[in-house]
Formats: C-alpha cells, sequence, structure tokens
C-alpha cells in the first residue's frame, strides 16, 4: 500500500494506492478531512465495434457517509438522486474529451462516498479522485485533469471554498482542466438578488481557476506517474480510412452531401446520408458499409468545417453571430397558470408554469445537508423523441434531461424576488435542433413573469460553439444541432444585459485557452441583447390573468385550534379542501392557516374556517363544569368514547372512566354523563 499527499488550492488530499477494491484495473481511496470518497476504473480488455466512446461514469452517496439511514419506507439506497445524477455528469463531461477519438474498451468509473464532512466539496474530491484513478490506470495516453471552485464572498475571490463560506457567496463557479487549458465549466450566481456576473470579472475568476488547476495537474502528475499502470492503448489503432473511398466520395457525390449538410431537420439529413450511403454499397460493393459510413462522416465533417473557418458561412447560410429567426406566443394553455411558447429557429420551447403551496415543494435528502431540504422552485425539462422526428417511446427522465433543467434553473433562480414562493417550470421541446435548454431559460423567464412571479429581470440564454483548425478559429452564436455535433465546444450562457447567471461549458477537445473563451462570453452577451430585446417587446404583451392565478391568504388562529381544523383522522379539513378546491398548509405550533387557490374560493375557505372555530368556542360555552347531561355514544375509539351533547357539540369519555364504573357502551346508547373540564377546545366527560 502506498500514500501519496498532495497539498494544493487550499486543500490536503489524500491518496492511498492499492488498499482495497484490487481487482480493478485501478483503485484507490481518497482522502479529504473526513471526506472519504472509493474511486475505481474498470475497462474490458475486448473493444466495442460501434462507433461511439464505451464510457460510463457513476457517482454513488451512502447515507451511512453521513451517520444516516435512508429515509423513506426502504431503508435501504435506491436509485440515483438527482445530485448524484448531476454529479455523475459533471466527471463524465470533463474526463471524456480526454479519451483519444478512436478508443472502444469499455470503460466504467465508480466514485462511492464512504464518509463525508459537510465542509468539504463533493464534486471537487470526486472529480479529482475520478482523475486520478483514470491517470494510474493508463488505459490511455491521458493528461492529468483536476477540479477547483471559486466564490465571491464580499467582492473577493476565493478557491476551494468551505460549504460556510459558498453559502455567503454570489458566485459558484466549478471549473476543471488541465495545467493548459480548462475543458468543462459549471456557474450560477447566488444570492437573493441577480448577481448577474460581468465578462470582465468572470474571465479574472476563470484566470484564477486556471492557475490553480495548473498547480494541481502538474503535482498529480509528478506524484502519480511513477505508479502508472502500463499502458493499454495507443493512439491509431481504430479503423483507418479507405483513401479511395474518400476521393470517390469527394469528386462524385460531393453535391449530395453539401444538400445533406444544407438540410436543417436532423431526420431529413439522416435520410439523406443513408441514401448516399446506400448508393455507394451498391455500386461498390468492395467497401463494407461500415467504411462508407465513416468515410462520409469524415467528408460531411471536413466540408462543415471548411465552410465555417474560410468561408465565414455556416450549413444553414447564417453569418457567424447571427442568431435564427425568434417568436413568442403566451396564454396558450387555458387552464395553466402561465405558458410560454418559444421558437427559435427550428427550435421550440413550450414552457408552462404552476405556482403552489409549501406542501408541493419537493423534499430532497443528500450528504451536502444536515437534514431534508425543500426545493421551492423546480424546473423540469422534458425531450421527447418526436420533437427529432424519432420515432421511438417515451420512457424514464434521461441524465440528459435533468441536466438541462438543472441548467435552466440555475440561471433563472436568482431572478426570483420571492425565494419563498413554490413554484414549477415544465419545459416541453416541441422541436429540437439545437439550444433546446436555452430556448428554456428564455420561456421560462417570460413564464414567471406571466404567472405574476416578481422578477428582478428577464434572463435570456445563447449556446455558442466553436470550431477550430490549427491555430484558425470561429466562434458561433446560437449553434443549430449540426453545429453542435461537428463543433469543438457548446458553451451555454444565461444571463441578463448586465452580466451572466449561469453558464455551462463542454468541448471534445481536450481543453479550451482563456482567450477563446473570453471571446466567447463578449460574444455571446451581444447575442444576449438582441435576444432580450425580442423577449421584452413579448413581454408588453403579455397579459397575466390575476384572476386565475393563485393567491395566497395567511392568518392565524389559536395554536390549540389547529387540530379543531384538522379534525378526527384530518376529516375536517379534507372535507374544506375538496368543498372549496384549495390547499391549505398548517402550523400546528405557531397557529398559522396558508390557504392558496383561486381567490374567491380563498376568501370563502377563510370564512368557513373562522365561522366553523366560532360555532365551536359557542358550543363550549353552553356547558358548565359539573353540569349533568344526556348524552349519546357517537363512536367507540381505542381510549374512549365521543358523546353528542344535547345542546350541539361532542365531548370525550375516556376508557379509564368507564372501566372504573364496569360499563360497557355501544355506539347509539344513552348515558348520563358530567362535564370535569375544558381542554384546548375539548369537553372532558365522567359518569355522572
Amino acid at each position: 500500500m502506498d500514500f501519496i499527499t498532495i497539498n494544493s488550492s487550499n486543500k490536503t488530499e489524500e491518496f492511498a494506492l492499492k488498499q482495497v477494491a484490487k481487482q480493478a484495473t485501478s483503485s484507490l481511496m481518497y482522502r479529504l478531512g473526513k471526506t472519504l470518497i472509493l474511486a475505481s476504473v474498470c475497462v474490458e480488455r475486448e473493444p466495442v465495434s460501434e462507433d461511439f466512446l464505451p464510457l460510463v461514469v457513476q457517482f454513488l452517496e451512502k447515507s451511512y457517509a453521513a451517520g444516516k439511514i435512508p429515509g423513506g419506507f426502504v431503508k435501504r439506497e435506491g436509485r440515483a438522486q438527482d445530485f448524484e445524477i448531476l454529479t455523475s455528469r459533471l466527471i463524465d463531461r470533463t474526463l471524456r474529451p480526454l479519451f483519444p477519438k478512436d478508443y472502444r474498451y469499455p470503460t466504467q468509473i465508480t466514485l462511492m462516498v464512504l464518509s463525508h464532512d459537510i465542509e468539504n466539496d463533493l464534486q471537487v474530491s470526486a472529480l479529482n479522485a475520478a482523475s486520478a484513478a483514470l491517470f494510474l490506470a493508463h488505459i490511455a495516453p491521458l493528461k492529468s485533469v483536476s477540479a477547483c471552485r471559486i466564490a465571491r464572498v464580499d467582492n473577493e475571490f476565493i478557491i476551494n471554498p468551505s460549504t460556510s463560506l459558498l453559502n455567503q457567496s454570489s458566485l459558484d463557479l466549478f471549473v476543471s482542466g488541465t495545467k493548459e487549458s480548462l475543458n468543462m465549466i459549471e456557474m450560477r450566481s447566488l444570492g437573493q438578488k441577480l448577481n448577474a456576473l460581468e465578462e470582465p470579472l468572470m474571465l479574472e475568476a476563470l484566470e484564477l481557476a486556471q492557475k490553480s488547476l495548473k498547480e494541481t495537474c502538474t503535482l498529480y502528475e509528478e506524484a502519480f506517474t511513477p505508479y502508472q499502470n502500463e499502458l493499454l492503448f495507443k493512439e491509431g489503432e481504430g479503423i483507418a480510412l479507405n483513401e479511395r473511398l474518400l476521393d470517390l466520395l469527394t469528386n462524385q457525390y460531393f453535391d449530395e452531401i453539401i444538400k445533406g449538410i444544407e438540410s436543417s431537420a436532423l431526420s431529413e439529413r439522416e435520410n439523406v446520408f443513408n441514401e448516399i450511403a446506400k448508393k455507394i454499397s451498391e455500386a461498390h460493393s468492395e467497401f463494407s458499409l461500415e467504411e462508407i459510413e465513416l468515410s462520409l462522416e469524415k467528408v460531411k465533417k471536413t466540408e462543415i468545417r471548411r465552410m465555417i473557418i474560410q468561408d465565414k458561412i455556416r450549413p444553414d447560410k447564417r453569418a457567424l453571430e447571427e442568431v435564427r429567426p425568434i417568436s413568442i406566443e403566451s396564454s396558450l394553455l387555458p387552464m395553466a397558470h402561465s405558458s410560454i411558447l418559444f421558437t427559435r429557429g427550428q427550435t421550440q420551447s413550450l414552457v408552462v408554469g404552476v405556482l403552489g403551496t409549501d406542501n408541493d415543494a419537493q423534499t430532497h435528502e443528500s450528504l451536502e445537508h444536515k437534514t431534508p431540504i425543500k426545493e421551492r422552485f423546480m424546473f423540469h425539462y422534458n425531450f421527447p423523441p418526436f420533437c427529432v422526428g424519432e420515432a421511438s417511446s417515451i420512457g424514464a427522465t434521461s441524465r440528459r434531461e435533468l441536466g438541462h433543467g438543472n441548467l435552466a434553473k440555475r440561471a433563472l433562480e436568482t431572478s426570483i424576488k420571492n425565494k419563498d414562493q413554490v413554484i414549477r417550470l415544465v419545459s416541453e421541446i416541441l422541436e429540437s435542433n439545437g439550444s433546446s435548454s436555452m430556448a428554456s431559460v428564455c420561456a421560462g423567464s417570460l413564464a414567471l413573469y406571466a404567472s405574476g412571479v416578481e422578477i428582478h429581470d428577464l434572463v435570456a440564454g445563447v449556446a455558442m460553439g466553436m470550431v477550430s483548425e490549427g491555430q484558425d478559429h470561429a466562434i458561433l452564436s446560437d449553434i443549430s444541432g449540426l453545429e453542435d455535433a461537428e463543433g469543438d465546444m457548446d458553451f451555454k450562457i444565461a444571463g441578463n444585459v448586465e452580466g451572466i447567471t449561469a453558464m455551462q461549458m463542454d468541448t471534445k477537445m481536450s481543453g479550451i485557452r482563456l482567450e477563446v473563451l473570453y471571446q466567447a462570453l463578449l460574444q455571446a452577451k451581444r447575442a444576449r441583447k438582441h435576444i432580450l430585446k425580442i423577449m421584452h417587446e413579448a413581454k408588453e404583451k403579455i397579459v397575466i390573468n390575476f384572476s386565475h392565478l393563485p393567491t395566497t391568504e395567511i392568518f392565524n388562529v389559536a395554536p390549540d385550534k389547529i387540530i379543531e381544523i384538522i379534525g378526527q383522522g384530518g376529516r375536517v379539513i379534507k372535507e374544506i379542501v375538496e368543498k372549496f378546491e384549495v390547499k391549505i398548509d398548517l402550523n400546528k405550533p405557531s397557529g398559522e392557516v396558508k390557504i392558496m387557490g383561486n381567490k374567491e374560493r380563498v376568501l370563502k375557505t377563510k370564512e368557513f374556517i373562522l365561522n366553523y372555530l366560532h360555532s365551536l368556542d359557542q358550543e363550549l360555552e353552553q356547558y358548565a363544569i359539573d353540569e349533568v347531561l344526556e348524552a349519546q355514544v357517537k363512536r367507540i375509539v381505542d381510549f374512549g368514547a365521543f358523546l353528542s351533547l344535547p345542546k350541539g357539540g361532542e365531548g370525550l369519555l375516556r376508557k379509564q372512566n368507564m372501566d372504573r364504573c364496569q360499563v360497557i357502551l355501544k355506539e347509539g346508547d344513552s348515558i348520563r354523563c358530567r362535564v370535569i373540564s375544558f381542554n384546548k377546545g375539548k369537553i372532558a366527560l365522567d359518569l355522572a
């Protein structure tokens, strides 16, 4: 067993090698303070034939890591929670660009959180553990990567803040990369205000992150290189393209390839290229279908990149900074609290807004919080197959859908003034040709306004792309699906006119230089201003239907009256909710009653509750201590019997009083009883 200690960027990391999980290709135990993560890499020795990178990353939290037993009926960890899925995606998106393009060995990276101190950053720790385990596995000539988080407290940037410091920050910036460049970014603004970060400050934060990553990656490579496994895969072992086939495609089928490139819809484009492949296969049997498809993809990609770099024109004939035409419609769904249809080119998002009560908030358990937390602002993103012309069934929420919804939520949540409101936005992607998550942000911001939610400002999103060849590169605004697939970068940026509220950057290269990122940030700002202008024009035309929007009425009663509103087994409150079609939240300790629903129904519900409580008080006032009554048994319970009283109301005859007098009662019996006390609005009885 070997121990390695790394001191960098405000933290001391310990790596125990060859201690556990020794049958994996590589494994290590990562430690930061009281946080321990087991990282393992397993690689199959037989490559797959399909043309994709077979990489799977799984980040798993164990409840025992924080001294907890899982909540819920089943006391065992079940399906992955949102945070686990999002962290798995975070690590995957960082590591995937490092692999050679022709790497085909099934590879699984597993990260198990075995112990966790709430003050440590789990995502940074997990990525660093995964990076170290992958570097040690030496399955390909991969560079070392690391991660850091940047916060901003009192206008000062802080590297790798504690959880306590991050809670005080106006910025949450997660960056990963090599010692030369950045290859993954996630950012969101924090706080009660919008806190949009201006581009020069963002560059300053990224420069600080790059400096931190360079230091850490250098230390990793120096420390871990002596312990690496024997190299498994060398670049160039993939399928070699047939030069004669490439010439054939370029000379005889080039016009058809251009037609396919210029096809705007994914399904149409696939049909064109499938037809070309079929034609060549029938005319030239010496070429396999796999060879044809790979060569066709190569020619297509080369031509798209040439058009953009040399001709400064895009496949759909747009200029590099040109945003596709935008149209916005509102109030399409009469029963929803708000609905916005945002269309940008061939990408279309229908965002529907619904307001709820405290009981509608989503409860989450995680290692990052000592107690379950309530998610009051929810953004759910759905990507049905018909939006790209596919004929397949709609299944469970995918990792991608969860990630896109989370990005849109992060972009919008600081724009909401009242953070106590419970809001659910749902984005239904009806058409997709790139940038659907950013269309969701635009539609979502307008849907908040249309729901009557007070916002600091409108927020718009745009996806930026990049194509590079050698020293030349071109930045693209509002990328299409084809440009996303064939380009080198997908950089989603959301914010208002002043700055950025959220962003996410992925790359297919080993990294992006800071000067290129800054150019993309400035170009995105110009695109964002253009989109926001159209959104503000649409906002002026939105008519908020306040009569349909739910209203909230809050009032207080005596805390001991809450039980009366609930009733035996919840009978009373169920009847009220069903009768008036409202939602009611009750706070027993404070006596607070919160009613939400249609304004007229809310007011009627409040009036009903107050009258109901008043009638109970009047019933009590009709009786006196030691008064003897003739009562009728209404119902028998384990602890006694409830009796209907002659002047209205009911009282409780406890079981011990019945046992003392050896009385056996059944429902409907009449009995003489005596009032002995009034307790929290209840009449206590004894046998007379």
